[in-house]
């Protein structure tokens, strides 16, 4: 059951697992959906470039992200991220803001680019009787819109405010994914009743508008998170949250949408996990003790296949549709970047190339996750892949 009002944390989710990613980014759901699964950032002093930009650098101006003069830097298709609560689209070596509301999370590409879904959050009055008698509370009210990439209007999809007689309240909308046919959205939230329900996985039919819990076991409060839909919409992954103590432990589970089989595919300490195009593996975030890095894993074992980062900085992969690249957030100094590496050859002997930023000194927000988006008729042979089969 999620906490009563006045202890309930802004990203969603209870306290006691903010200690789980104390060396990682603030990952999803309000940092990663996670105030649960979220802490601070680690600080270091250089850049993945190798740039010592010291302690003291601040990041790039709100209305400007610097791409680096470096044709490697020249993205293919299109990547949507945000900062200071407005999403910019990188194409190429442009980066270009499309919103400016300073309210805007969580971003992510539909299948046929010609959307983007994203979650904006307003501030609000409350007055609700959740955990005890009714009282007065600042609200931060989600609501779940879609942009149309040709400069269509801004449509909204769903809401997290509603209203009881006198009373208003809200339910968390976080982290929505397009299914690969684009009929309905994955997301995490506790609607209908907060004070009841805890922030799961459940499905938005985008015709009817109507969501629904997909109804995965959880740890009564802590919930899930990071849903992810494999290439051939058949299964969705996401992270069921857990702790040992104070201590997070969150586990990736692949979910099968027919049979309804769920199994673990992964022990304690992987989150935000993104599949290959393949559907052959998954990249992840991988808690340890220095900090964070990015992993990849086979998707029909869980075993680690690839180690593509070893910082203790680096969060949120996310696998290029082309299948030959893996772009990640990179953290120096608390200024978040996005950097990527390039992935060749046939697993597990893959050779990663070396590091490149694609942004340098942006001061991405942390807690929203980038999404890729590559047309197909940009699309080439996938390069990555493992031996074995897809589930």
């Amino acid at each position: 059951m999620t906490p009563p009002p006045a202890s309930r944390w802004p990203s969603g989710w209870p306290a006691p697992l903010s200690n789980a990613i104390a060396a990682t980014v603030l990952l999803v759901v309000g940092v990663l959906t996670a105030g649960l699964l979220s802490g601070t950032i680690p600080i270091v002093a250089h850049r993945s470039g190798g740039a010592n930009i010291g302690p003291d650098t601040t990041p790039t101006p709100s209305n400007l992200v610097i791409v680096p003069v470096d044709p490697r830097s020249r993205v293919q298709g299109s990547i949507v991220y945000v900062k200071d609560g407005n999403l910019w689209v990188q194409t190429g070596a442009i980066a270009t803001q499309v919103t400016s509301t300073g309210r805007d999370s969580m971003p992510s590409y539909s299948p046929d680019g010609q959307s983007i879904y994203y979650v904006e959050t307003r501030q609000g009055h409350g007055f609700y009787p959740c955990g005890g008698g009714p009282a007065e509370y600042t609200e931060q009210v989600p609501s779940l819109l879609r942009l149309r990439t040709n400069g269509g209007a801004t449509e909204q999809l769903a809401t997290g405010g509603f209203t009881s007689g006198s009373y208003s309240w809200f339910s968390w909308l976080r982290q929505p994914v397009a299914s690969p046919d684009g009929r309905r959205l994955a997301l995490v939230s506790d609607a209908p009743d907060p004070c009841v329900d805890d922030v799961v996985v459940q499905f938005l039919n985008l015709s009817t508008r109507r969501l629904t819990a997909a109804r995965l076991p959880e740890t009564p409060p802590l919930g899930q998170q990071d849903p992810a839909w494999s290439p051939d919409g058949r299964s969705l992954l996401y992270v069921r949250n857990g702790r040992e103590g104070a201590i997070g432990t969150p586990v990736v589970y692949r979910f099968d949408l027919s049979t309804r089989a769920n199994v673990a595919l992964t022990g304690p300490g992987y989150l935000q996990p993104s599949w290959s195009p393949d559907g052959r593996d998954i990249a992840v975030t991988h808690l340890g003790s220095s900090g964070s890095d990015i992993v990849v894993l086979s998707a029909s074992s869980g075993n680690e296949l690839l180690r593509v980062t070893t910082d203790g900085r680096s969060s949120a992969p996310i696998w290029s549709p082309n299948g030959d690249a893996i772009a990640y957030l990179s953290t120096s100094s608390a200024v978040t970047d996005l950097d990527l590496v390039s992935i060749a050859g046939t697993a597990p002997q893959w050779t990663i190339g070396t590091p490149i930023a694609l942004t340098e000194l942006a001061g991405l927000d942390p807690g929203s996750r980038p999404s890729w988006f590559i047309p197909a008729d940009q699309l080439g042979p996938t390069s990555t892949g493992s031996a074995t089969a897809s589930p």
